[in-house]
């Protein structure tokens, strides 16, 4: 018996597959095809403006940078590709995207962390530097138990040390004097820390900062100082004369949390994130 082929059957279903593609593509998330086309790749000719426009960071943080200002706060202190660089509590990894592919090929990132078994934000942090190993597979992880368990990296051996908005909570927790110790231990003479944090106004006292989350920029300087560190310069790059600072919620009232939820959160949103100090430290040779 002879086949005849029927060319309306078969452009009918050539419709229906492209139909089927088409609807298919509608309904997967934009990163589950961003993955399967292309991934992040990062060599010894990565520069920072080129990590931050890359596929591996999400729209939400890209989002961020007019706020945050990356490629300028770690340009002024002073970061460079063959630095051995530790970031104090990483958060959800919103500047280690930028450090790791920066310092891969030729420096070396190391992070710390909580033990994954403490808590669910130290958990998804290291599920997230496993997930992705084209950007974290280079980073180290210095697992910390403060105050007691600091060690950072061996004494000496580090050329930088970083903290966005962190000491607000580490003023909180009341270990603040032994985590400028410990940075002060791992970094070598001459080495820098890098400091971002909340500003709050300057006569605001230790209890109001606990509640709100800003801090006296002269506090921050004074403590810092005590351990050891020399100060040797502060910028502005990370200033907002729209934050007025005096919100039911603390900085947390602006973005990104918007503690409010929709309360005024248009005007919120216009203020944007917090006026910050922006300052750098060196270890005295």
């Amino acid at each position: 018996m002879k086949f005849v082929q029927n060319p309306t059957l078969h452009l009918g279903l050539l419709k229906a597959l492209i139909v089927a593609i088409l609807v298919l593509a509608s309904v997967m998330p934009p990163t589950v095809l961003a993955n399967e086309s292309e991934k992040a790749t990062f060599d010894s000719t990565t520069t920072l403006q080129t990590i931050l426009t890359s596929s591996h960071r999400s729209v939400a943080n890209r989002d961020r940078d007019k706020y945050r200002h990356p490629a300028q706060t770690l340009k002024f202190f002073g970061l460079r590709p063959n630095m051995t660089v530790v970031e104090l509590w990483p958060g959800g990894g919103w500047y280690t995207e930028i450090l790791a592919p920066f310092l891969a090929a030729k420096g070396q990132l190391i992070v710390t962390n909580f033990a994954p078994s403490t808590s669910k934000p130290a958990l998804a942090f290291q599920e997230k530097l496993a997930a992705h190993p084209e950007v974290f597979g280079k980073v180290k992880v210095a697992q910390i138990n403060p105050p007691n368990e600091l060690t950072l990296a061996p004494d000496n051996s580090v050329d930088m040390v970083v903290t966005f908005r962190n000491i607000h909570n580490w003023v909180k927790a009341g270990y603040a004097e032994q985590v400028y110790a410990a940075a002060y231990k791992a970094l070598k003479p001459g080495g820098i820390l890098g400091v971002e944090e909340h500003r709050g106004k300057p006569d605001i006292s230790l209890q109001e900062s606990i509640k709100t989350g800003y801090m006296s920029e002269d506090g921050v300087i004074a403590a810092v100082q005590k351990a050891g560190f020399k100060l040797v310069g502060k910028s502005e790059i990370n200033a907002n004369p729209k934050d007025t600072k005096d919100y039911p919620g603390g900085v947390w009232t602006l973005p990104p949390t918007l503690s409010q939820g929709e309360k005024d959160r248009q005007r919120f949103l216009a203020i944007g994130e917090s006026d910050r100090m922006t300052i750098r430290f060196v270890k005295p040779n």
